[in-house]
């Protein structure tokens, strides 16, 4: 099976070399718009490409505004602070991340709360995450969800979109609304990915994402804050370092952050987000090609939720054990096609171990058998 898979990725990759796990794609307008941001001189985040991206991204995602960061991390950061979050909170999220979800928590002052993730889209469970607030929390009298244990305000919810594949929201939201709490999405790596219809980050109150280098499109470093007119004015904002406009003098009214895009970065971004549909449709076709091949095989490909579109950012397939898993990686990764094992679970990292948790049984069980697969647009399908 792993010599075919071989095979398989070499072929269709076009290549005998190192086969990366994904690369980004640099074949339309990136060249002409960053040295345009360069003739203009206005690189840094003041410049033409800001704005032009955040409408863009908008437009595109459906939501009434978007602010753009210097990364995903700075976009969740923002978020979950507009989003009301504050010193001493719990979030409640999965522990099944990177590692950025659960850091953008704990720049909050707030700690995270792990609850388990769903078998079919890796992300966190809505049964999971009302049987932790029915054991462990409680409403008060005004409303507010509180740890049972020491009144703790359990201010919101961040389901991340694992992979790009929609988690449960509906059903998210249903728990949230009972229980008062906050739905922030983590759409990192799910830009291109629709939840019934509805792109992934406009459904909580706020979501982000991510244009790393790695991601489906890349600004090189950058994320977007994706809300309502007045949350994202809220957190221009703050990530603007609070500054009061003024025609020379420099106010500032509250402690704010130097998170905005510069405009190099989205003038990179503007282009590549001329590509993206294309990209989309180029990796669901890769993900149709891993699944033909792995059927009926001892290893599971992991398709997308029904009634979702994943943009299939990273391809991932469920090995039949831990013993399969570490095969896979050492057969792959020994050859120079780039596999890799998914993240390890939050609560094991030195950093988080004191959370509280409930039952991971679903978590624990994905991090020893999930594998990523190759997952570039391949040549021939950038246009």
């Amino acid at each position: 099976m792993f010599a075919s898979l071989i095979a398989f990725i070499r072929d269709y990759y076009r290549s005998n070399g190192p086969i990366p796990l994904h690369a980004p794609v640099f074949e339309g307008h990136e060249r002409e718009y960053v040295l345009e941001t360069i003739d203009s001189t206005f690189v840094s985040s003041v410049g033409a490409f800001v704005e032009r991206f955040e409408n863009r991204i908008a437009a595109y995602t459906g939501s009434p505004r978007a602010v753009a960061t210097v990364n995903g991390t700075a976009a969740l950061h923002i978020a979950l602070k507009v989003a009301g979050v504050e010193a001493g909170d719990l979030v409640v999220t999965q522990p099944l991340t990177f590692v950025a979800t659960c850091n953008a928590i704990a720049y909050c002052g707030a700690e995270p709360v792990f609850v388990d993730v769903d078998r079919g889209t890796l992300g966190l469970s809505p049964r999971a995450l009302e049987a932790w607030l029915t054991e462990h929390a409680r409403l008060d009298a005004e409303g507010v969800c509180r740890s049972r244990a020491d009144n703790r305000v359990v201010r919101c919810c961040v389901p991340m979109h694992t992979f790009g594949l929609p988690a449960d929201l509906d059903a998210l939201i249903d728990v949230c609304g009972r229980w008062n709490l906050v739905l922030v999405e983590d759409a990192a790596e799910s830009l291109g990915s629709l939840y019934r219809g509805r792109h992934t980050g406009t459904i909580g109150r706020v979501g982000t994402l991510s244009f790393n280098g790695n991601k489906i499109i890349t600004t090189g470093g950058g994320g977007m804050i994706i809300t309502d007119e007045a949350l994202a004015a809220r957190a221009r904002h703050l990530t603007t370092t609070a500054k009061v406009p003024h025609p020379y003098d420099y106010v500032h009214d509250e402690l704010g952050y130097n998170y905005r895009l510069p405009n190099l970065n989205a003038a990179l971004g503007c282009a590549q987000l001329e590509r993206l549909e294309a990209f989309i449709t180029a990796k669901r076709a890769l993900a149709n090609r891993y699944a033909e091949l792995l059927a009926g095989s001892s290893i599971e490909f992991v398709r997308e939720p029904e009634g979702c579109r994943a943009n299939y950012w990273l391809n991932a397939v469920i090995c039949e054990d831990v013993a399969q898993r570490t095969a896979l990686l050492a057969a792959t990764n020994g050859v120079g096609v780039m596999t890799r094992p998914i993240w390890r679970l939050m609560h094991t990292l030195p950093m988080y171990a004191h959370c509280r948790r409930g039952d991971l049984t679903v978590a624990e069980w994905l991090e020893a058998r999930v594998v990523n697969l190759p997952s570039s647009v391949p040549p021939g399908d950038r246009q």
